[in-house]
């Protein structure tokens, strides 16, 4: 049983105060780029062969290693972190920094410390929103391995009935992530809606493909944003657009809400997962499977955080919200995007601007249909005000670079 006093309505407290929490007066910019490590003919390296690559750099450079079901799988500094995602995706973790130059600064650094270690094995980094293999039809995700973590074999198993596309996400897919900051609740709110609302564009500027007309395995005429529709058909509980999000009463409680009634698949407590398929986080509570001894304040915090992670929505809301739907795309591309968000998020000329332009677009359906025909027309589909996804990209740009200071405009020749 809960330690006394302990349930669901603890929980929701807890998830809005970790939300909350988040509020601060900073501008940062995190950024994750997850890659591909290939050989010469394109296969992923394997698990065996790279953790312990990352254990001994990790060591060397005296970070502190991450471990799951106990391997290693990453490391943490404090600049960066390196972790691997299902199929051995090999993600950076940037810290959040105000300056973008201190983003490029950082990434370079984790790459020059990579790149040889890769090139003596006949290996080497690739960006793109699938892996290209899997996207030229050349292999299909099943000839993949996962990692040994038992973390994705219950994701594996569960997305094997809740949509088309689990084994696509799961092993060939890889994206660009960045984290802004709010200031308060209304400004998490204000900043999630306008963001949603421009996220087919910039879907769209993200789309990092091998082959220009390739299509998803039963998606024939819808040649753009393979890896979104990845993510679509993967699983409608914890997928697409923020739930509630325009609602009038949108906030942290509504957060919380979200994130208590997601299903969890997996348990991540005491450092050890279990499945649990489609119970949320409200039905662990309830069944009470989470035992009371050492519900210490950290494993609460590690709960609230885990909870929080299995929500694998457009935006995802931390202590930051994290903008999910760029590909994954080579560094220049990268800092260019965080450019333009950077120029759009943290001004507040270019946020009311916006608002007042798309005040017409106010609901999550009206942005789906934009996702929709961008699929199939590319940045040439017309979208909000009769107007491209390539008019609305160059519209976006001009402002952002107004916004941004002198040093970084440059940033956006490379979005």
């Amino acid at each position: 049983m809960f330690t006394k006093g302990y349930g669901i309505m603890s929980a929701l407290h807890d998830i809005y105060e970790y939300v909350r929490s988040g509020e601060t007066e900073k501008e940062g910019l995190g950024l994750e780029i997850e890659h591909f490590i290939v050989n010469e003919v394109g296969v992923q390296i394997t698990f065996e062969e790279v953790t312990p690559l990352i254990e001994k750099v990790g060591r060397e450079t005296g970070a502190k290693l991450l471990y799951v079901d106990g391997h290693v799988v990453g490391y943490a500094n404090d600049k960066y972190s390196v972790t691997l995602e299902p199929s051995c995706q090999f993600e950076i973790s940037i810290n959040p920094y105000s300056a973008l130059g201190e983003i490029e600064k950082v990434y370079l650094e984790f790459r020059g410390i990579w790149d040889p270690i890769f090139a003596g094995r006949g290996n080497h980094f690739v960006a793109k929103g699938n892996l290209p293999l899997v996207e030229c039809g050349i292999i299909t995700p099943d000839e993949i391995p996962l990692s040994p973590k038992k973390r994705y074999e219950y994701m594996d198993a569960y997305f094997r009935t809740s949509g088309k596309y689990g084994k696509y996400m799961m092993r060939a897919s890889a994206a660009t992530q960045v984290s802004i900051d709010y200031k308060s609740e209304a400004d998490l709110t204000r900043k999630l809606r306008l963001f949603e609302k421009l996220s087919p564009v910039f879907m769209i500027m993200m789309e990092n493909k091998t082959e220009e007309n390739s299509v998803l395995q039963g998606a024939s005429g819808k040649p753009h944003l393979l890896r979104i529709q990845e993510w679509e058909d993967l699983d409608p509980e914890r997928t697409g657009f923020y739930p509630g999000s325009f609602d009038r009463d949108f906030g942290y409680a509504k957060v919380a809400d979200v994130v208590c009634h997601t299903p969890l698949i997996l348990l991540t407590d005491n450092d050890v997962s279990t499945y649990v398929g489609s119970k949320t986080a409200e039905d662990l509570f309830a069944e009470h499977v989470i035992s009371e001894e050492g519900l210490t304040e950290e494993r609460r915090t590690k709960l609230v955080e885990h909870f929080l992670s299995m929500g694998f929505f457009h935006f995802r809301i931390k202590k930051y919200i994290e903008v999910r739907v760029a590909d994954s795309v080579p560094i220049k591309k990268a800092l260019g995007y965080a450019a333009l968000l950077k120029g759009i998020a943290y001004s507040e000329r270019n946020l009311d601007v916006l608002e007042k332009e798309l005040a017409d677009v106010n609901n999550l359906e009206e942005i789906q249909d934009a996702v929709l025909r961008i699929e199939t027309d590319g940045d040439q589909a017309v979208i909000y005000h009769n107007m491209t996804a390539a008019q609305w990209a160059s519209y976006l740009i001009g402002l952002a670079v107004n916004a941004l200071p002198e040093h970084e405009k440059g940033y956006l020749a490379n979005v």
